[in-house]
């Protein structure tokens, strides 16, 4: 009764110097960046998978339709798989999210002075001073308790939780966009130059991915670069050996 008279009285003042309207602005582009990175490694696996794929069929002679063939095969099966792989990992991610919010809620309504605590102790351990902590603790559960809680507490917003379908398909999008520099390059130049101008192709692709992939998450693209491409290649030139291997047999 306590604690509902005095969330009754407060008013309806901003929360401090970082309200939720700064926290959502916040939570929001740290989402946007965690896309994009993964955008970015979809984007990167494309490149690598179906060039390493498409330069070991190309190293076993094969005809430009049975290239194509292996090349689309590649492309198909690894967006799917990635595309599944992602909406499952988000699924529980967000099976996850739900739990620990009915988890909150119960605990929001059987003990809701002790909740409030929480609040006041978890708001200032962000920089406030007590005598403010607990008015905002009380102002932001008035307005809603779940979701101050939520925040502060779990790091979640209960109203963007992740969505596995958004994850799934961009996933799948990212792959297909990367593998289909490999691709072109591989079917659209001569035959003779066809290995060759595709890891040209791979090796400019990859430097982008690497290079966007470090400035989003603030790193060394140097570095980043340098790993991205030296996979890449020791992708593709052990799989083009292996192809000569089973051409030269078959």
């Amino acid at each position: 009764m306590a604690l509902r008279e005095e969330v009754g009285v407060m008013g309806e003042r901003p929360a401090g110097p970082e309200g939720p309207a700064e926290e959502s602005r916040s939570g929001t582009i740290s989402r946007r960046l965690n896309w994009l990175r993964a955008g970015v490694m979809g984007a990167n696996d494309g490149i690598v998978s179906t060039a390493a794929l498409v330069v070991g069929v190309a190293g076993a002679s094969v005809s430009n339709s049975a290239l194509l063939a292996s090349g689309i095969a590649a492309l198909a099966a690894g967006a799917l798989s990635m595309a599944v792989g992602e909406y499952v990992s988000v699924s529980s991610q967000r099976d996850s999210q739900k739990a620990e919010l009915a988890a909150e809620r119960r605990l929001l309504k059987a003990n809701p002075s002790g909740e409030l605590k929480q609040l006041t102790g978890l708001i200032q351990e962000r920089g406030i001073d007590p005598g403010l902590a607990r008015p905002v603790a009380v102002q932001l559960t008035r307005k809603d308790a779940l979701t101050a809680h939520a925040r502060l507490h779990l790091g979640i917003d209960p109203h963007e939780l992740v969505n596995p379908w958004h994850a799934g398909l961009s996933s799948m999008l990212a792959f297909l966009v990367g593998g289909l520099v490999p691709l072109l390059a591989i079917l659209l130049t001569p035959r003779s130059v066809a290995v060759p101008s595709t890891v040209g192709a791979v090796v400019l692709a990859l430097i982008v991915t690497g290079s966007v992939s470090a400035h989003v998450g603030g790193a060394s693209k140097r570095r980043a670069v340098a790993r991205v491409v030296v996979g890449g290649l020791a992708a593709m030139a052990v799989t083009y050996g292996i192809g000569l291997l089973v051409g030269s047999q078959v």
